[in-house]
């Protein structure tokens, strides 16, 4: 998260986050190039913390999110997604959509249709968003391209911070998000575009401009996942949907421009490389 100021304004700590970055990455690509599955499980402990975060939140003004199915619906999307492809992948996701409403039907008639359309966006954001990592994996050379991924959308974030910190002046977008600046977003296309076009030569051998374009994808939608959460935050009146990552604030902060990139960049990936 970029800011137009610097040092102790910027409201982050930047060691703990530093310290937390390194444990998360480190579990990723350990998990990643040991044992596929195991990858599987990160994913899916990540996720699910963000799908409670985001259930707990909602739950502030009184909109009922059932935990363990939607929970339940993540496990088999991945699942689906790695073993049997995009098609079961879909099949998951449109068959727990209905075993959910089926489900919040018996809890009575009020606010039901409230209720109903907060479970299915957390079905989809960030459940079904996050399906998508595991056909990149599935995929041949599917851990680099995980890794492009991950570290290509990671990019956005640092060289948003950074360049926020020290040039940043002009606000983005003052009502969804004040910290924001177009100074920032510079930072991020750079970043972004730099460490996909290396990745992507580095470890897929694909040509260097594929790279690129992959990191100016990807900065778009990793800067709009991070303005979705931040509308979500400030409709529900919260600042950070939990403290659980020391730095960083919830995993949904996080998780916000991961999973809003995923789709792009399985696709890009899909047909360029």
């Amino acid at each position: 998260m970029e800011s137009a100021a610097g040092g102790s304004r910027t409201g982050r700590n930047l060691p703990a986050a530093v310290a937390v970055g390194a444990g998360l990455g480190a579990a990723v690509i350990l998990s990643l190039y040991y044992v596929e599955e195991l990858f599987l499980a990160v994913v899916l402990v990540a996720v699910g913390a963000g799908v409670v975060e985001l259930v707990r939140s909602l739950a502030t003004r009184d909109i009922r999110v059932p935990v363990v199915p939607v929970l339940a619906a993540l496990a088999a999307m991945l699942a689906g997604g790695y073993w049997g492809g995009p098609v079961w992948l879909v099949g998951v996701f449109a068959t727990a959509l209905l075993v959910l409403m089926i489900w919040r039907m018996f809890a009575g008639t009020e606010g039901y249709v409230r209720d109903t359309a907060a479970t299915v966006l957390v079905t989809a954001y960030p459940a079904l968003l996050a399906g998508f990592v595991a056909l990149l994996l599935a995929q041949d050379q599917g851990p680099d391209r995980v890794v492009v991924f991950i570290a290509t959308t990671v990019a956005s974030d640092i060289g948003g911070y950074f360049a926020g910190v020290l040039f940043g002046r002009h606000k983005m977008s003052p009502v969804i998000s004040p910290k924001k600046t177009w100074e920032g977003f510079a930072g991020s296309a750079l970043a972004c575009m730099a460490v996909g076009g290396w990745l992507t030569a580095w470890l897929l051998e694909a040509e260097v401009w594929k790279g690129v374009l992959i990191g100016a994808v990807v900065v778009v939608a990793a800067t709009l996942g991070d303005l979705v959460e931040s509308v979500i935050k400030r409709d529900l009146g919260i600042k950070d949907m939990s403290s659980v990552l020391p730095g960083h604030g919830g995993m949904m902060d996080r998780l916000d421009s991961l999973v809003a990139a995923l789709i792009p960049v399985w696709a890009l990936l899909t047909l360029l490389v």
